[in-house]
């Protein structure tokens, strides 16, 4: 059972990395010039466009998006046999992690094309909500329920 929590603490540290890697990599490609910026920069309509989808994904998939995993993992996870509690924990974290990944690199991604700060400050929530989902051992062990004496 601590090889497969260090498994899946591999997968969810990876993640999170990736998490924060993948919008450094966007702002990189749009800052050295290899993405043009701003092709909709003046363009009202998109502009607000892009803001308004912008918005609405930052509002409603950061809040599903933790309470959704507390919710899984007070009803269902918990209530499962150890190995299957374990793999539902990583499904259900990867799911997190995810619906907080796309709020982010979709309103960069909006930023860049319309240079409209908005989308920016959406994108930093996303990434300042993953925060709330660093990966630890003793985070799987708490909510999990587990004991912190694991042995195998």
């Amino acid at each position: 059972m601590k090889e497969q929590i260090k498994r899946i603490l591999t997968i969810q540290k990876s993640a999170f990395l990736g998490v924060w890697t993948a919008p450094l990599l966007i702002v990189v490609l749009y800052e050295t010039g290899v993405f043009s910026k701003g092709i909709h920069q003046g363009n009202a309509q998109m502009e607000y466009i892009f803001q308004c989808v912008g918005i609405l994904l930052t509002i409603g998939l950061i809040p599903f998006a933790l309470r959704i995993f507390n919710l899984n993992l007070v009803k269902r996870i918990k209530e499962l046999p150890l190995q299957r509690a374990l793999k539902s924990y990583q499904i259900w974290s990867d799911v997190r992690i995810c619906l907080l990944f796309v709020p982010a690199m979709l309103n960069l991604s909006f930023y860049y094309i319309t240079l409209s700060t908005t989308n920016l400050f959406c994108a930093a929530m996303a990434l300042i909500a993953t925060l709330f989902c660093v990966p630890s051992e003793n985070r799987i062990k708490n909510e999990l329920d587990l004991p912190e004496e694991i042995n195998e």
